[in-house]
């Protein structure tokens, strides 16, 4: 049996990509008597303008420990898609001429919220596609986990970690900003596991006397420091209110006078308080490094997984985790959909219990 597959990795890096490929081509590898493996060059880019190149066996050895993408990335967003590039060239058509020009049976393709909408859009313009979820944001509809954010997680953790030996040292407030605009998984995870006193999340608009309160609260209690973990999207009640456009004027004001929403957040907790705050931003090393353990396998399962599923000639659908089992989700099913947090998810009822604050 011969089998030719395409393979691009598209949005955000993070760890665990390459280990997710290795798995499609070694589960291949393994069931296919011969195997082509064509690799494009930074995402839907690659695909659109004809830059790919064949890799073999060796270009998957030793990569299961290796973060990034050895294939580069590129964001190409979704709603720009459909519309000519500064040269007037159709980008779908583009991308289907690359298809079927190398006679692909399959094309995987592995990459977030916005790389699986594309998807979804080549699988309606018929091409045989498997999606793979990745992102350190564990925002991906359909699957209970992303490769990439159990790693992200112990890297914002560790950032929490750190801070906890300084802040005790000076008895200041510490604010971590962990990545997350929309989303405030990796931010309640990390927050949790690194002990942060007030967590603050996109889901669960804060009120900022309320943080202060929280944090007075600590002192009286004889407490020489508060940590809070907050996500970069985190939003305050007031401007929860706001129309879309309204709060897109809000940021752009705020941007002119603070890096980030932290910094904000920091500036009303000493006007309003008096306490030193120092601000931390871990940044992209929440994406960087080697995937940790829990990633490894993962992402070995759901390469398998897409192995299989290409086997068994199924496509147009995303593999994912459910429930501990790897699935196969139809892609019309799960693309175009974020998961948030609920505030009523068992993390944040169980932070809430031990007494973190939510702001809320």
């Amino acid at each position: 049996m011969m089998l030719r597959i395409g393979m691009l990795t598209s949005g955000g890096d993070c760890q665990a990509l390459n280990a997710t490929m290795r798995g499609v081509v070694k589960g291949l590898s393994n069931s296919v008597d011969e195997l082509e493996v064509y690799g494009f060059d930074d995402g839907y880019k690659g695909l659109i303008y004809g830059k790919y190149r064949m890799l073999t066996s060796r270009d998957f050895s030793g990569i299961l420990t290796q973060g990034g993408t050895i294939l580069g990335t590129s964001r190409q967003p979704f709603k720009l898609m459909r519309e000519p590039d500064a040269k007037g060239l159709d980008k779908v058509a583009a991308m289907k001429q690359t298809y079927y020009k190398l006679c692909l049976d399959c094309l995987v393709i592995l990459g977030g919220n916005g790389t699986q909408k594309t998807a979804n859009l080549l699988r309606e313009e018929g091409l045989n596609v498997i999606h793979l979820p990745k992102t350190i944001d564990n925002d991906i509809f359909g699957t209970d986990m992303t490769f990439g954010f159990q790693s992200a997680v112990n890297i914002a953790t560790d950032a929490i970690d750190c801070i906890h030996t300084t802040a005790s040292s000076h008895g200041r407030v510490f604010i971590v900003e962990i990545m997350g605009h929309k989303v405030g998984s990796l931010t309640l995870h990390a927050g949790v596991a690194g002990g942060a006193d007030i967590i603050l999340i996109p889901e669960i608009p804060y009120d900022i006397k309320k943080v202060v309160s929280a944090i007075n609260r600590r002192s009286k209690a004889g407490k020489r420091f508060t940590i809070l973990a907050v996500a970069e999207g985190a939003i305050s009640k007031e401007d929860a209110q706001l129309s879309k456009k309204e709060y897109k004027a809000k940021l752009a004001a705020r941007a002119k006078k603070y890096p980030s929403v932290s910094y904000e957040i920091a500036a009303q907790i000493t006007e309003m308080s008096g306490m030193e705050v120092r601000v931390t931003v871990p940044g992209h090393t929440q994406r960087g490094g080697s995937p940790c353990a829990y990633d490894r396998v993962l992402s070995t399962r759901i390469g398998a997984g897409a192995a299989e599923s290409i086997l068994d000639q199924e496509y147009g659908v995303m593999i994912g985790i459910v429930d501990g089992k790897i699935k196969r989700i139809p892609l019309e099913e799960c693309a175009g959909k974020l998961k948030m947090v609920s505030p009523k998810d068992q993390t944040v009822k169980a932070a809430k219990q031990i007494g973190i604050s939510f702001g809320d």
